[in-house]
């Protein structure tokens, strides 16, 4: 790996870990990159993932004074997050890429839809709802189960699924879903990177720079997004959401 190399790596860190506090999809910043300085794709994953780790952290610890009051909501929707992530690693590590690649962009697609609609699906859920469900309910906890297994496979743009979740699932502002998505999005790459730590090639260079400028991004990261308005924030991930899909489709 060349100086050059390693310096634009190191800033891929930096953006992806801005993106992922705000959104999610710093993947499709960093998994190209290291792509593209010679790394195999699966290897480029895998570190990709473990380096994103210390990104997700300072992004979740951005996010601490809306993360108040969530305690139980995340213990529960955590236990989904884990538990999809392993299955999601094992998946990469034991299936073709190509088995995502006519999913993943309808998924993405129908998260930016949720997201977009949000305001009103949420009101009509809650005004139909005998109980408030402070938890978001069965179908929230296997949805992000889902994104779990989404995430601990590729993980680009998961931000986007969770955020479109818990804003429909629970009765909450976008910022506060925000903050748990950060806090859910951080398990989930945790629990992916230590399985790859311990079965999978990882190329560690790379992940020493991904981290350290996803540290520096998440902590720049959170302080931007916490300050956005929720129409603003709403925008700014479907823009994000769309970017995605239109990556992973003509790559």
């Amino acid at each position: 790996m060349t100086p050059w190399e390693a310096v634009a790596i190191f800033a891929a860190g930096v953006g992806a870990g801005g993106v992922n506090a705000v959104v999610g999809s710093g993947s499709l910043i960093t998994f190209p990159t290291m792509v593209a300085v010679g790394l195999p794709p699966i290897v480029a994953n895998v570190s990709n993932n473990i380096g994103l780790v210390p990104g997700s952290l300072t992004g979740a610890l951005g996010y601490r004074q809306e993360l108040k009051g969530q305690r139980d909501r995340l213990v529960r929707l955590g236990a989904g997050s884990v538990a999809g992530s392993l299955i999601g690693g094992v998946l990469l590590l034991y299936l073709p890429a190509r088995t995502f690649d006519v999913v993943v962009p309808v998924l993405i697609g129908l998260a930016c839809v949720l997201v977009m609609v949000q305001p009103r699906l949420g009101a009509w859920l809650n005004a139909r709802r005998e109980h408030t469900r402070p938890h978001g309910g069965p179908w929230l906890w296997f949805g992000v189960f889902a994104a779990g297994i989404y995430g601990g496979y590729f993980g680009a743009a998961q931000g986007v699924l969770l955020i479109g979740l818990l804003g429909i699932f629970l009765d909450d502002g976008l910022q506060r879903a925000n903050a748990a998505k950060n806090v859910l999005s951080l398990l989930v790459n945790t629990t992916a990177a230590v399985l790859f730590v311990l079965v999978a090639e990882v190329d560690w260079r790379a992940v020493g720079l991904v981290a350290a400028g996803a540290a520096i991004g998440g902590f720049l990261g959170a302080k931007v997004g916490r300050r956005l308005p929720a129409p603003v924030l709403r925008v700014f991930i479907v823009c994000v959401g769309v970017a995605a899909m239109v990556k992973l489709v003509y790559g």
